[in-house]
């Protein structure tokens, strides 16, 4: 995903690029707002982290200018003025969401992945083997046939997980959506249900120090493919 990041606070723009990457975005930086119309003109962008106040266009007139040509494409505005009026505003211009200054970065991102989830279609995932590092998950058997020969009997929760996980792969799964999808809501034992779960596949497909599913701190999990 390709986002383009309007703001010219350099200090704050280098801390939000930052936490983007490491999650996996490719970001695009623009401190103007005549540049930020120009990148969106030329540029294959799927969102758009916009500041209100910057120089030589303001937020405000770069949303309306892109809204003129482009309806699709999602815009979140970053902003200090966290009035009814400037949020109302930028709302009607065409604005999918608006978070003030200062913000929780994992806040920003649950709020960017919120966004791109409701406008990327389904998906409708129906495999039923897949291969990690050379070990055969069989979602029909609830097994995984190791490649040293071995078979390791898989609960009904770790299969339900393991399919979220690789349908979603790269992509941070959040705790919520988990508890959500796959304990559906009910009571567990603590809080450290799921983290036990994703120590279990660690030891059934990885190998030395590497990992092909990540904790991220305070957000959720994410299968990574190739280590």
């Amino acid at each position: 995903m390709n986002i383009l990041l309007a703001e010219d606070e350099r200090s704050l723009h280098e801390a939000i690029k930052l936490n983007l990457e490491l999650e996996g975005f490719k970001v695009i930086s623009a401190f103007d707002g005549i540049e930020a119309v120009d990148i969106h003109k030329n540029s294959k962008v799927d969102l758009i982290l916009l500041d209100v106040m910057m120089p030589k266009l303001n937020g405000f007139d770069v949303c309306e200018k892109i809204r003129l040509s482009d309806q699709k494409t999602p815009i979140l505005f970053l902003t200090a003025r966290d009035t009814a009026e400037d949020r109302i505003k930028g709302l009607t211009l065409g604005a999918d969401d608006y978070i003030s200054k200062p913000f929780n970065m994992k806040e920003l991102d649950l709020r960017i992945r919120n966004i791109l989830k409701r406008i990327s279609p389904a998906k409708t995932s129906t495999w039923s083997e897949y291969n990690i590092n050379g070990n055969i998950i069989d979602l029909e058997s609830f097994t995984v046939q190791k490649k040293d020969g071995g078979t390791v009997q898989l609960s009904d929760k770790q299969a339900k997980l393991l399919k979220l996980l690789v349908d979603n792969k790269e992509n941070v799964v959040s705790r919520k959506e988990i508890l959500q999808k796959i304990w559906e809501y009910e009571r567990i034992p603590n809080t450290r249900t799921i983290d036990n779960v994703i120590l279990s596949f660690r030891k059934i497909f990885d190998q030395d120090q590497s990992s092909h599913f990540q904790s991220v701190r305070g957000v959720g999990y994410k299968f990574t493919e190739n280590i």
